[in-house]
């Protein structure tokens, strides 16, 4: 039974954000963004378990691509309220609100996540993680998908064209994998406590989990998001930069979390290679829906999501970040060198606003804080081309048919 605990904690989690929003309770927004973002993280647990149990009993491509996505259903929510509150009320904030959660949660997946897991392994074994020759797919597709998404804020919009190539880079993605050799699913924990249940009570136990999870989240994601954008009014915060870091929190951390954990472990390739998919999906399935679910809410799909330059940055930054990533992933493995790279990038352009003005008009160019993020996207452009000479023919031998990776 200890290894159920946890589920015991995550279903308490869920219990009074579900509870409120049933009942209709109206809190101050601060307790709304606490009590319903414990919610959504308990149930980001749930689903968690649930897909992974769910490996068991349908066929792996479908795995692939349905679990893929439930999985991430809390980070999708939040950013698809928003989005399609953009398409209600289209002078308002919501448009950037959805930038901001769309690229905090990218940014974090590879400036802490996977950072994080490298600088484990390298603290136990001093050693690179390696990833599985398979997951050259995985990276292959995230240097598509990142070439294509630089094109965005140079275009100066983002259309339902654009949805629609990155929807399609993780359909072709799918069916690409789709053809990888079935695998036993390696599960730990509460996971493997349900899948060791008899076949009929397992998949009953995985559907009620989604269910529920799933109803979690919905009923909380509304509040949630409303909650959080009050509670920076109140506290007199840039409810951007709450909606931002804060948000994906809640559904970033249980894969988070398992990777750690997996790190921990010894399986570093598995909780590397966890995060690198995490991070091609919302890459492409959540940045391509936002069009889509734009031009439903507003009626049109003629007009664009209205963004101004602030956000077109914002995307152009996520997406230097990511080819960085990608150039020190060419290898297939990531080393404690470009972790620190990764992360040292990633504080920088994290504090950069707190830095008082006075301080960054020192710099060439007379920068000030929300000007900071150009000097941060030069500097991650710049690298990647530092480094080409060294992981240019790297890449090459990445996209070659055959490839199977380094140790």
């Amino acid at each position: 039974m200890r290894a159920l605990v946890p589920l015991y904690f995550a279903l308490i989690a869920c219990l009074p954000g579900l509870a409120a929003s049933l009942a209709g309770v109206h809190l101050s927004p601060q307790t709304t963004a606490l009590v319903a973002g414990a919610a959504i993280l308990g149930a980001s647990f749930l689903l968690l378990w649930a897909c992974d149990v769910a490996q068991h009993d349908i066929p792996q491509a479908l795995a692939l691509a349905v679990v893929a996505l439930i999985a991430v259903l809390p980070e999708y929510a939040v950013d698809m309220y928003f989005t399609w509150m953009a398409g209600q009320h289209p002078d308002s904030d919501y448009a950037h609100f959805a930038i901001a959660n769309m690229t905090g949660a990218n940014r974090l997946l590879i400036g802490v996540a996977w950072t994080a897991v490298a600088g484990i392994v390298w603290w136990r074994t001093r050693k690179p993680v390696v990833l599985e020759s398979e997951r050259r797919l995985e990276v292959v597709f995230l240097g598509l998908a990142t070439a294509y998404a630089i094109t965005i804020p140079l275009s100066g919009s983002l259309t339902w064209v654009d949805g629609a190539v990155l929807v399609g880079l993780y359909v072709a993605y799918i069916a690409l994998a789709g053809r990888r050799e079935a695998e036993e699913p390696d599960l730990e924990g509460v996971a493997a406590r349900i899948a060791r249940l008899p076949a009929v009570k397992r998949r009953w136990v995985t559907a009620l989990l989604f269910l529920f999870a799933a109803g979690v989240i919905v009923a909380n994601a509304e509040r949630f998001s409303e909650g959080l954008v009050a509670t920076g009014r109140i506290l007199g915060v840039s409810e951007f930069l709450l909606v931002q870091w804060l948000a994906p929190i809640a559904s970033e951390a249980p894969e988070f979390i398992v990777a750690i954990m997996f790190a921990l472990r010894g399986r570093a390739g598995l909780a590397l290679g966890s995060l690198v998919s995490s991070k091609l999906n919302q890459w492409t399935l959540l940045v391509g829906m936002i069009p889509g679910v734009y031009g439903v809410s507003s009626g049109s799909f003629a007009t664009p999501i209205p963004l101004d330059g602030l956000q077109l940055h914002e995307i152009l930054l996520t997406a230097a970040q990511s080819l960085l990533a990608v150039g020190l992933l060419a290898g297939l493995r990531l080393d404690v060198r470009g972790a620190l790279l990764l992360f040292g990038l990633f504080i920088g352009q994290f504090l950069a606003p707190a830095v008082p003005n006075a301080v960054w008009a020192l710099l060439p160019g007379h920068l000030t804080g929300g000007q900071v993020h150009y000097l941060f996207t030069f500097l991650y452009l710049g690298t990647f081309v530092v480094l080409l000479p060294r992981i240019g023919p790297q890449l090459l031998v990445l996209v070659r048919p055959g490839h199977r990776g380094t140790s």
